[in-house]
């Protein structure tokens, strides 16, 4: 697990959905999150009130991943270098935040054939899109401050291959997730709650 050392506060954004990632968290009850991005002291403090097991991926550093002739590994193969956890891992939360903005079609269709095998039918996810494809880049790097609000860092360094997708375009995407509710939020992104449909 590696923090990044923040140069700023965190502004707060309020989340009407993250609180359905925890819904049916019995106390006590061991969960297992993946999540996309760097180990924010927040978001560790946050998950420091749970019995849990957290993956950090900070798969943004690998980003763009190579998808031409000239690419000496594969998608899989580059996302396995970075996405790594035990064979055994079964998760009940993910936290993708922004990622999907970044993947073209192929490497989010690279990164779900991954991590699919880890889901359980209960299993829900976080994520972002855009409302509006055209909608400018959001340079934001994401943490958790509370169950119901968001931290929101200005990003030290932007990942390249911004190319969002429709929210009818990402729906399809993600064969392995049905879209349970979206919230549209005011600079035209939207926050979305993620369900497994195995």
């Amino acid at each position: 697990m590696s923090y990044i050392q923040p140069l700023q506060k965190p502004a707060i954004q309020p989340s009407k959905l993250l609180p359905f990632l925890f819904k049916h968290v019995a106390e006590g009850e061991l969960v297992t999150v993946f999540h996309i991005g760097p180990a924010l002291p927040e978001t560790v403090n946050f998950f420091s009130n749970y019995r849990c097991k957290v993956y950090f991926i900070d798969l943004f550093s690998a980003i763009p991943l190579a998808c031409n002739e000239d690419a000496t590994d594969s998608l899989e193969q580059q996302l396995e270098q970075v996405v790594t956890f035990p064979s055994s891992t079964r998760f009940d939360i993910c936290l993708f935040w922004d990622l999907f903005n970044y993947l073209n079609s192929d490497a989010i269709a690279a990164l779900l054939k991954l991590i699919r095998p880890h889901l359980k039918p209960t299993s829900v996810a976080h994520a972002f899109s855009v409302h509006n494809p055209k909608t400018l880049q959001n340079r934001q790097l994401y943490g958790i401050q509370q169950l119901d609000a968001l931290s929101l860092r200005a990003r030290t360094t932007v990942p390249h291959g911004y190319a969002p997708h429709s929210q009818k375009q990402l729906k399809q995407l993600l064969h392995c997730f049905r879209l349970e509710r979206s919230v549209l939020l005011a600079d035209s992104r939207l926050e979305l709650l993620l369900h497994a449909s195995l």
